[in-house]
């Protein structure tokens, strides 16, 4: 890198650094309410923007940016439909947690089932959150860091969560909310002047043509809907895998990938705090509503940067800079041979950016992974501190003491999964092993969330029973048969767990005992015009899209 990217990157880090210094300290209070919901005063437009900063990451600068150079734009999926998702979260879910004021999904579970599920939730998102989210971010940046910058690998993660410790521990939710912000603009532009730039080289200097090319000399990369067979990728092994088993066909898409999204983006704690901290539902529906619409932008951020690396890797001489940077050479079976690896596409792009946009672009990728891995420092202290600590101090635990455990569960969050982030330098595809492995938890949650929401006689023993069983019967369905795709283990898993509670709630259930929930009245569900309007926009789009490219 020029040294003007490095003082481009310098500046950024100032900035967001001074930022969230700013919003997070010297507009505080001591108490619980405005530490871990910024005292329910966030606007729809900071709902909208944290939202997505909060998701957009090194996993999808990088990992999903690797995906589309292995599988092309049938991973936009994870992204349209998460656009589809945060309607119906927004027109369905926010009433149930709204009206009952809680602050974090265990306390809705808890309001709901009791203690117990509450407990054993919270302590489940906690290690996700640590062992499988913040690792794999860290380990993402750290990854793009060491290429660019020179650093090693371990320097990498421990800058990238030295950052983000910084302001999240200090700030809070606040902290992070506005300063996403400011990240959100800069992951825009610098995602931009990729994609820009990319296809500009593909078309000797025309976008559009660059755009042509890539159809022309990748057409097997641009199907929403791949058919099992259709389309093969191999990495140099010689051993070909079949990318409809990471995104199964129509039933993968408009079947299992609904539970996916919905889970994630209805009752993930790290997604979902930002609309609990709105001051009322009208202003967290349009702030999930913008987050739709950024959704309906990103795989042009981060897909379509993926496919043009292929290209560029299918054109390159076999000694030039751009094999060299996607590919390493591995002893199988006796030989030598080049093994591609599709997480270092978005890396190797990185380095071809002239002077100053190199740097912008670095710092949106560094801005999508601190927001990250603030958001989720942040909402696994939410967890430790309001649903477990709280729980066992009860009354002895002040709000100033609360403050002050969170920011200290905070800095242990970002510290354990930057010591265990190196060790996921082994996987061929970050994103995949995210996905893969959160839907070892996410079927049961999601049955136990719907199931809250439909059934009014469903027992706490049947919430305590799916929530227990979801991950045996996960490893059990991946045990029995090894090759089904895991979005068809999750719907399975889906289906058997919430079938059990429906028939638990109609045969063995009795009426809510609870009287602290409250089921929403019907004013909860009435969609102003803003919202009727804008649904049905991103609905049009998505239509569009899929007749497009199916």
């Amino acid at each position: 890198m020029a040294p003007f990217d490095y003082i481009v990157l310098i500046i950024y880090f100032l900035i967001v650094i001074g930022a969230g210094l700013f919003w997070g300290i010297s507009r505080r209070k001591s108490n619980t309410s405005d530490y871990f919901l910024a005292g329910h005063t966030l606007p729809w437009w900071a709902i909208g923007a944290s939202t997505v900063a909060a998701n957009i990451s090194a996993e999808q600068f990088i990992g999903m940016s690797g995906s589309g150079f292995a599988i092309g734009l049938a991973i936009a999926s994870y992204e349209w439909m998460a656009a589809a998702a945060l309607l119906v979260v927004a027109w369905f879910f926010l009433p149930y947690f709204l009206k009952n004021k809680v602050a974090t999904m265990p306390g809705f579970l808890q309001l709901r089932y009791g203690p117990g599920v509450s407990r054993l939730m919270s302590a489940l998102w906690l290690a996700l959150y640590v062992f499988v989210n913040l690792s794999s971010v860290l380990y993402l940046g750290g990854l793009t860091l060491r290429g660019l910058l020179g650093l090693s690998l371990p320097q990498g993660v421990w800058l990238l969560a030295g950052v983000g410790l910084l302001y999240s521990v200090a700030g809070g939710l606040r902290a992070v909310a506005y300063t996403d912000i400011l990240q959100v603009g800069v992951l825009v532009a610098g995602g931009l002047a990729v994609t820009y730039t990319a296809l500009k080289g593909l078309g000797d200097g025309n976008i559009l043509e660059g755009l042509a090319s890539l159809k022309r000399n990748a057409p097997e990369h641009f199907h929403l809907i791949l058919k099992k067979g259709q389309h093969l990728w191999d990495d140099g092994s010689g051993i070909a895998h079949d990318n409809w088993q990471d995104i199964p066909g129509f039933w993968g898409v408009f079947g299992a990938l609904w539970i996916i999204n919905l889970y994630y983006w209805g009752c993930n704690q790290y997604i979902i705090q930002r609309a609990l901290a709105a001051p009322n539902i009208r202003e967290a529906r349009k702030g999930l509503l913008m987050a739709a619409f950024l959704k309906l932008l990103m795989p042009f951020l981060v897909v379509i940067p993926g496919v043009a690396a292929y290209v560029m890797y299918q054109q390159a001489a076999f000694d030039s800079p751009v094999v060299q940077s996607l590919s390493e050479l591995q002893n199988i079976g006796g030989r030598q041979v080049h093994i591609v690896k599709p997480d270092q596409a978005y890396p190797m792009l990185l380095t071809l950016l002239p002077s100053g946009l190199k740097g912008l672009s670095l710092a949106a990728l560094t801005a999508a992974i601190i927001s990250s891995v603030a958001s989720m420092a942040n909402s696994a202290s939410t967890l430790f501190t309001l649903d477990l600590f709280k729980t066992w101090r009860g009354a002895a635990a002040s709000e100033s003491q609360l403050v002050w455990v969170g920011r200290l569960a905070a800095a242990l969050s970002i510290g354990v999964g930057a010591f265990l982030a190196p060790g996921l330098a082994h996987l061929p595809q970050v994103f995949q092993f995210i996905q893969e492995y959160s839907a070892f938890i996410s079927p049961g949650v999601f049955a136990v969330f719907v199931a809250a929401m439909l059934f009014k006689k469903v027992s706490g023993r049947a919430a305590l029973a799916s929530i227990l069983l979801t991950v045996p019967l996960s490893a059990l369905i991946k045990w029995l048969w090894p090759q089904e795709p895991f979005m068809f283990r999750t719907a399975w898993v889906f289906v058997l767990l919430f079938g059990g509670m429906a028939l638990s709630s109609k045969f063995f259930g009795s009426a809510v005992k609870n009287l602290d929930f409250q089921f929403p009245g019907a004013e909860y569900f009435q969609k102003d015009r803003i919202f009727r309007w804008g649904s049905g926009a991103v609905i049009l789009v998505l239509a569009f899209l899929y007749l497009y490219f199916w």
